[in-house]
């Protein structure tokens, strides 16, 4: 079985109930989630090997961590332990016009003040195919560039494919620190995954004509983004997910890849949004497992937007849907009808 291995931060969720505001009443839900571990996630639903690298806290809540992933098949044994604290996000949905709301209290967490020496590289590639990180990775400061440098350059040497969602997070660090660090990373990677935001916020490369705050997106555009992208740092692919927000609560949802040759847009869906987190994992981790199962270009974007399009239905950060959900409905069936 192919095995891919994902680094990144996995923090604890305290968000209200349904769509409450923060404190209207005094409960808040605990769940786990973090963009690499929702991409692990994705994957082992769809029968896939899929490793997890962090640093927790060896107490209850760095356990609870570690159990949330193992109950859903994630190999958690390269997990390092130490450190004193689980990083944590506070997430409040919002709806109709009313902007979600997400507030980080994750310094000091224990990846955060992991050393390059915590991560044999060697032994966690062993068998390895695919290797996965994100922007938000290197952006949470201490060693954590020189750590995802070292891991992209071990995963290079042993031939193991790259793949890099930018996900930049303005509240992380600043574009000219996003940009020093990207640009030294990408250098490594094969597969580079970006929303309508990232390769500006980044690189300063913008899609013409698209206005992402009035609902209005250039697909045009976004092929111009693409192909600079890939000219830029030579990516083999570069896949591109394409948000057009009505409000909170609905949004048209598409995606694009380039192949090296020519761009292939997928259908569009509308989504009336139950859960939006993780949506851009959950087609990092379609578009990973389709690239690895040898689909064609145009069904490789068709199954990473569905697998995504079926998150925004589900709770939580992780996407618990299965390979033949995600099948269903990019063949057509986006009914919801009752399954007897």
């Amino acid at each position: 079985m192919k095995k891919i291995v994902t680094f990144g931060e996995i923090m604890l969720r305290l968000a209200p109930n349904g769509y409450n505001r923060f404190f209207q009443d005094d409960q808040l839900q605990a769940t786990f989630g973090g963009g690499e571990a929702n991409v692990a996630v994705s994957l082992a639903n769809y029968g896939m090997r899929a490793a997890f690298v962090t640093r927790l806290p060896s107490h209850a809540i760095g356990q609870g961590a570690v159990n949330a992933l193992r109950a859903l098949g994630v190999d958690t044994s390269h997990i390092v332990r130490g450190g004193d604290r689980v990083g944590i996000y506070y997430l409040e949905k919002g709806a109709s016009q009313r902007g979600s709301v997400c507030i980080y209290d994750r310094a000091y967490s224990a990846i955060q003040q992991a050393k390059a020496e915590d991560f044999d590289w060697d032994s966690i590639f062993e068998d390895a195919v695919w290797f996965h990180f994100t922007g938000i990775t290197p952006a949470l400061g201490g060693n954590l560039v020189e750590i995802c440098l070292q891991a992209c350059q071990a995963a290079k040497a042993k031939g193991i494919k790259i793949s890099c969602d930018l996900n930049y997070r303005g509240k992380l660090w600043s574009r000219a620190q996003a940009r020093a660090a990207m640009t030294e990373l990408c250098r490594y990677v094969d597969v580079c995954i970006a929303n309508e935001e990232d390769a500006k916020d980044i690189f300063s490369i913008e899609a013409a004509d698209s206005d992402i705050y009035g609902g209005k997106l250039n697909k045009s555009g976004y092929e111009s983004v693409a192909r600079q992208l890939a000219g830029q740092f030579g990516f083999e692919k570069v896949a591109i997910t394409l948000r057009t927000s009505l409000s909170a609560s609905d949004n048209n949802w598409a995606g694009m890849l380039y192949d090296g040759t020519e761009c292939h847009v997928s259908k569009e869906y509308h989504l009336h949004i139950v859960d939006r987190v993780g949506g851009g994992d959950s087609f990092a981790g379609g578009l990973i497992y389709a690239l690895l199962s040898g689909k064609s270009a145009q069904d490789t974007i068709e199954f990473a937007v569905a697998a995504s399009a079926l998150k925004h239905s589900v709770e939580g950060d992780f996407n618990r849907v299965t390979c033949n959900e995600v099948e269903k409905l990019a063949s057509g069936d986006g009914s919801g009808r009752v399954q007897r």
